[in-house]
């Protein structure tokens, strides 16, 4: 008994192991396509495990950009973390399943949760909205990704920022790297190559954010606190 303990002790580490290479490992656009195809049913909801794996891979994407996107890809980690801790803890399938438990509390009491499931979600929402404009300016052959990270970043996320964050994150697109080097980041081989399943990626990542809007838009949920 106590070597199958120790054997079930070292494959729990095992796979905590693997787990923790796999979210330090390289970007893939690859990857972050198949998760976010995988992420909508024939019903239209949003399958958790597909899109915490989608945002798993997109925060790889902002890591590998070293410290511009810093403050956003702590938050998106924090967030994911604490998305997958409720999908532990209630056994969620989908957004829709998350909202609808989160609701049956009353309204009062989920705005009262800062550690809310949906108030969480809400966060990653309007970052993938910034991430999907950007996605699409890189797409578009626009070579200055300072004007395309400031334009899709005033669009979507700046909003929901004070101006000391404003203000420090449109200094920090300066320093940007160049289209050529954000292709390259995608790992998917040439650039025409990246471009092309960009395009492929987009819509994908535009249709969880679609769905997820008209979602919180339903039941009153794009202002929480």
């Amino acid at each position: 008994r106590r070597r199958r303990k120790r054997r079930k002790g070292r494959g729990r580490r095992r796979r905590r192991g693997a787990m923790a290479a796999a979210a330090a490992g390289p970007f893939s656009l690859t990857e972050v396509l198949d998760a976010f195809r995988r992420c909508v049913t024939e019903q239209r909801e949003v399958l958790l495990e597909p899109y915490l794996s989608g945002w798993r891979g997109l925060i790889r994407f902002l890591q590998s950009l070293g410290a511009v996107f810093s403050f956003i890809s702590k938050d998106a980690v924090a967030k994911v973390a604490l998305l997958e801790g409720h999908q532990q803890q209630h056994g969620f399938v989908s957004l829709q399943s998350l909202v609808q438990h989160e609701l049956a509390a009353g309204p009062a009491a989920l705005r009262a949760r800062s550690d809310s499931g949906c108030r969480t979600v809400l966060r990653l929402h309007r970052a993938l909205r910034w991430l999907q404009l950007f996605l699409e300016g890189l797409r578009s052959g626009e070579p200055r990704t300072s004007v395309l990270c400031t334009d899709a970043y005033n669009a979507s996320l700046a909003q929901h920022h004070p101006w000391v964050v404003r203000k420090a994150a449109t200094v920090a697109f300066c320093a940007l790297p160049s289209r050529d080097a954000f292709l390259e980041i995608m790992n998917v081989g040439s650039q025409e190559e990246a471009v092309a399943m960009l395009g492929e990626a987009i819509p994908y990542i535009g249709d969880v954010y679609s769905i997820t809007q008209e979602l919180f838009t339903q039941h009153k949920l794009l202002d929480l606190p």
